[in-house]
């Protein structure tokens, strides 16, 4: 053994080091494993309600607008998405046709519609998913102060980390 601490602090800072990393793991595996159990919640819930991914994402979409008094217009949808016009007027079809949703006529500009959730389709989702936002609320609802904002400051650290964009690095030999 060294007198001097180097080699010393370097064992303990290297099996600090290695807890660290174990942790950090352990928590990346729990969100993994807490996303691939939301992952088939959704996809159990849009089986449930006869849905594709982006007719339950409009749907929860149109919901929470109307929880603000707010309206949404096609061309929102489509922003939202991130598709094609044509695949929101056929999205919009076809919960049109499920009577999920209405196409409202705007109030001032005769050319222009809203599309709008129906009375229905919010008491389908209430039952569908109330039942599983009870359970997850009472997961939570107990968690101190501290315990909260360290699960918030934690998700918000994740979303910061997958929303970063690597730029591939351009090969010199690769034509442009």
């Amino acid at each position: 053994m060294v007198e001097n601490g180097s080699e010393s602090s370097r064992y303990w800072y290297g099996a600090s080091d290695q807890d660290r990393r174990r942790r950090a793991v352990d928590v990346l595996q729990a969100f993994r494993v807490y996303r691939a159990a939301e992952v088939a919640m959704r996809r159990r819930t849009r089986e449930s309600m006869s849905m594709g991914e982006n007719e339950l994402l409009v749907l929860r979409y149109l919901l929470k607008a109307a929880g603000q008094d707010r309206k949404v217009s096609p061309s929102e949808l489509t922003r939202y998405l991130g598709v094609s016009t044509a695949s929101t007027t056929a999205i919009v079809d076809r919960l049109e046709k499920t009577g999920h949703v209405v196409r409202v006529p705007h109030p001032t500009d005769r050319r222009s519609i809203f599309i709008v959730a129906t009375t229905a389709s919010d008491d389908e989702v209430r039952a569908t998913l109330g039942a599983m936002h009870a359970r997850m609320m009472a997961a939570v609802v107990d968690m101190t102060p501290d315990e909260s904002a360290a699960v918030i400051a934690c998700l918000g650290r994740l979303q910061d980390a997958v929303d970063e964009v690597d730029p591939h690095p351009v090969d010199a030999d690769t034509p442009h």
